[in-house]
């Protein structure tokens, strides 16, 4: 399995995709961190109510968790399309055949494909984490708040964000053994991820105003997007439910995707 294991990070390594989305991910936190510093500013000087930030969001330590994870959204969906690209690849570059003669447990080629992934996620985590840190500690500390990373909302918003990163490559690796057309895997999962979150949020935001309720937004988890954000997202609103919520929800897509992936390559007629 090592060996395996081994052998899909080289495939990965020996490609400049990885490249294009590590600096993918970069640029995301470039965009997403002043705008999580102005949140922070603004809410903790009183003003979450007009954004709509209130209780235990609008407390200075939730809002370094915030910080500090700064480029998640567009962060896993670039670990999503690197999980995807480690099984259409094989399709794309007709070397599917050659994989499966050369390791005929096919459930050993997905595991082995799963592991590397969030081996990657993890890489990407510390990455992008490593930069967080050190802007959000400096941001922090010239705003005389500290650095707050003592505080348990903000080690815990690290943690279940790494379990995040881990999870969006698994998830991809499950798209791509879904459709193993390459174009066609990786601009449905970022039509999804992209436009169907915004759809999502709309939709549920409708039902809401619908039945006079603000607790339908809560159902929003049940979008693995949706789920990731509310799993970093310290206490508890009228608009999301528990983090733990959204961390079950994503853990279980997980399950049912590495399921689905080990079921259909087993089964596909490879030649």
């Amino acid at each position: 399995m090592s060996n395996l294991v081994r052998s899909e990070l080289l495939k990965i390594r020996t490609t400049s995709t990885w490249w294009w989305l590590a600096i993918g991910a970069l640029l995301s936190i470039a965009m997403a961190f002043p705008l999580n510093a102005w949140l922070f500013n603004t809410t903790v000087d009183g003003g979450g109510e007009e954004l709509g930030v209130t209780g235990d969001a609008a407390s200075a330590p939730a809002q370094a968790a915030n910080l500090y994870t700064s480029g998640q959204y567009l962060g896993l969906l670039f670990v999503m399309l690197i999980g995807i690209l480690m099984v259409t690849n094989e399709f794309f570059h007709q070397t599917a055949t050659t994989t499966f003669l050369a390791t005929p447990r096919r459930s050993a080629v997905i595991v082995s494909k799963l592991i590397a992934a969030s081996l990657l996620g993890f890489a990407f985590w510390l990455v992008t984490t490593v930069i967080d840190l050190g802007a959000g500690a400096a941001f922090l500390a010239l705003n005389d708040h500290g650095t707050l990373l003592g505080e348990w909302e903000v080690q815990r918003a690290l943690l279940l964000n790494l379990m995040a990163y881990a999870i969006w490559t698994v998830l991809g690796v499950g798209i791509g053994t879904l459709i193993t057309n390459q174009l066609g895997a990786v601009i449905t999962a970022s039509v999804l991820y992209l436009i169907g979150t915004q759809v999502i949020g709309v939709l549920f935001l409708l039902l809401s105003s619908w039945l006079d309720s603000m607790a339908v937004l809560k159902w929003q988890v049940i979008w693995p997007a949706a789920a990731s954000q509310i799993m970093i997202t310290p206490g508890e609103s009228e608009m999301f439910p528990p983090w733990w919520v959204g961390a079950l929800v994503l853990v279980g897509y997980a399950l049912a995707s590495g399921i689905v992936g080990l079921l259909l390559t087993r089964r596909r007629d490879i030649s």
